[in-house]
């Protein structure tokens, strides 16, 4: 068996999918606002980043107002992401009927997961349909009065996936314990009416090192080495690793094309100075960077050939690779890939930058240069301090 086949084998599509990209802001918290309120027995809602802000008071009304008519809601946040939740907003929560609690803290004696975080997020609604992606519950990734949201997306799905996803979500909720309580993932009749060419084959892929799961890590390398004609990635903290920097350069000697879609503003400055600290070796190896110009990007897709694509919460660095908890959904279908490729096309043409070896050139200096590379040594020495587990599970 070849590598890219082992690669291939590691997951199974599910057929029978119907798929529709979300972009971040009004429309998507419209949506969400709208899934939660049709919901008539199950919800589970899992994000790393939950304020206590317009935003957040709104979605958690709408959660309370379905747990009043007797739906389940399981609303699960990261202990770090979402550390600034009072506990009079959560006491709320509980006292209307909705299931709240944190994922692991920052220490934990048993394994000392020290560092470990859950990045995913993901709402399912009843077994139904869901939304997976890069979103968080906050004002920046919503359209507030003078201030647009943050760029990111998310991938609506309804169809024989969703059933797989609420269950990693109950596993997740549940902390693994079978013991635990949380509702059961129900399987329903699928009644769900696709025009044939919308039809989508869907996987789901885990990164989560201390369960032995790297699926997405592998999603993007069997990109790089099946790719025919070119990728296109969107991506908000990219800072490749080794192994990954050795495909990517392999890929473009084969005659691949690769664009890059960064943040031209960062949330985190330190990030994104590792970034350009990395511009050089990416320019050397014919990779087009763009600098998204337009507000702070935050999205993580990647097309491949307008055949496949994948799409989540997965960042192409070591972080997401070893510390956090990821859900990405990969999907085929050539004419819905195609409609990601052109909306990918579309930011670069109207909110982007390119950055050739001449304007990189031309930032640089002695100063600006020492000052990227501590970043990026930086960036790396946290990545050591934040994600070393005495053990993986079994």
């Amino acid at each position: 068996m070849s590598a890219i086949e082992k690669i291939k084998s590691t997951s199974a599509y599910t057929s029978h999918n119907k798929v529709k990209l979300i972009r971040g802001g009004k429309a998507y918290f419209e949506l969400l606002e709208e899934l939660i309120g049709r919901a008539t027995d199950t919800i589970y809602l899992q994000v790393y980043i939950y304020d206590e802000d317009d935003t957040g008071r709104k979605i958690a009304e709408a959660l309370i107002t379905a747990a009043k008519r007797n739906v389940k809601v399981y609303l699960l946040v990261d202990g770090y992401g979402s550390q600034s939740i009072s506990s009079a907003f959560i006491q709320h929560m509980n006292e209307a009927g909705i299931n709240f609690r944190f994922f692991e803290p920052l220490f934990k004696s048993s394994s000392f997961y020290f560092g470990r975080r859950l990045h995913h997020k993901i709402i399912v609604v009843d077994t139904d349909i869901a939304l997976v992606g890069g979103i968080n519950i906050s004002n920046h990734y919503n359209d507030m009065p003078g201030k647009p949201a943050w760029l990111d997306f998310a991938l609506l799905t309804e169809g024989s996936i969703v059933m797989e996803i609420c269950d990693l979500c109950r596993k997740t909720w549940k902390g693994y314990n079978s013991q635990a309580p949380g509702s059961p993932c129900s399987r329903r009749p699928l009644n769900l009416v696709i025009k044939p060419a919308e039809i989508a084959d869907v996987r789901m892929r885990r990164n989560d090192w201390v369960r032995q799961k790297n699926q997405i890590s592998k999603t993007y390398i069997e990109m790089m080495i099946s790719a025919d004609s070119h990728i296109s990635i969107l991506c908000s903290y990219f800072l490749p690793g080794r192994v990954m920097r050795r495909i990517i350069k392999r890929a473009v000697r084969r005659g691949v094309k690769i664009k890059v879609i960064m943040a031209g503003k960062s949330d985190l400055v330190i990030a994104k100075n590792a970034e350009r600290f990395m511009y050089d070796w990416l320019l050397r190896n014919n990779v087009a960077i763009y600098e998204y110009q337009h507000n702070i990007l935050h999205g993580k897709i990647a097309v491949c050939d307008n055949k496949w694509m994948t799409i989540g919460s997965y960042n192409i660095n070591d972080i997401s690779a070893y510390a956090s908890i990821e859900l990405n959904l990969d999907v085929r279908n050539p004419s819905f890939t195609k409609h990601v490729e052109q909306t990918l096309e579309e930011i670069i043409a109207n909110d982007c930058t390119p950055v050739t070896t001449e304007s990189h050139t031309r930032t640089k200096n002695i100063l600006k240069q020492f000052f990227r590379w501590l970043s990026y040594e930086l960036f790396r020495l946290g990545f050591h301090l934040f994600t070393f587990y005495f053990r993986q599970k079994s």
